[in-house]
């Protein structure tokens, strides 16, 4: 049997994912992050993306969209506090077309700072979710 390690995945309406992994990727700060049974402690900010968990016994990945948040890793539990979580197969592309759309037009209609830098977060956000959407497109789902 593969060595696991227990994954939470928790947004603050709900649990996303509870259970065994034999890995954790997902969009650290600095850079993709892979996190394998027995990783050293880490905590971590985490960016718009896909997290990919690699369960025992089961061909595809679960994959969960994330709009950022804290990755913590303790030994045997791996815990992903996202801003907003996802399940893949709930992602809307027209929903995140719309969004990027809506955020590209405020960046061009710039008012203030605030809003300008909203609008990026929200860009960024969509174009992280459509890639998202793109993964799972490719894995024929």
């Amino acid at each position: 049997m593969a060595m696991t390690v227990h994954v939470d995945i928790v947004s603050a309406e709900e649990q996303i994912f509870s259970g065994l992994a034999e890995f954790v990727a997902l969009p650290g700060e600095a850079g993709e992050l892979g996190i394998l049974p027995g990783h050293m402690p880490l905590m971590t900010r985490i960016k718009p993306g896909a997290v990919r968990v690699k369960v025992p016994n089961q061909v595809e990945e679960e994959l969960v969209f994330v709009a950022g948040g804290m990755l913590e890793v303790q030994p045997g539990l791996v815990t992903v506090l996202a801003d907003t979580a996802i399940r893949g197969k709930d992602l809307d592309e027209a929903k995140a077309l719309e969004a990027k759309k809506k955020a590209e037009e405020a960046l061009v209609n710039q008012g203030s700072e605030i809003d300008y830098a909203k609008a990026q977060a929200e860009l960024a956000e969509a174009v992280a979710q459509l890639a998202a959407i793109q993964r799972l497109r490719k894995r024929g789902h």
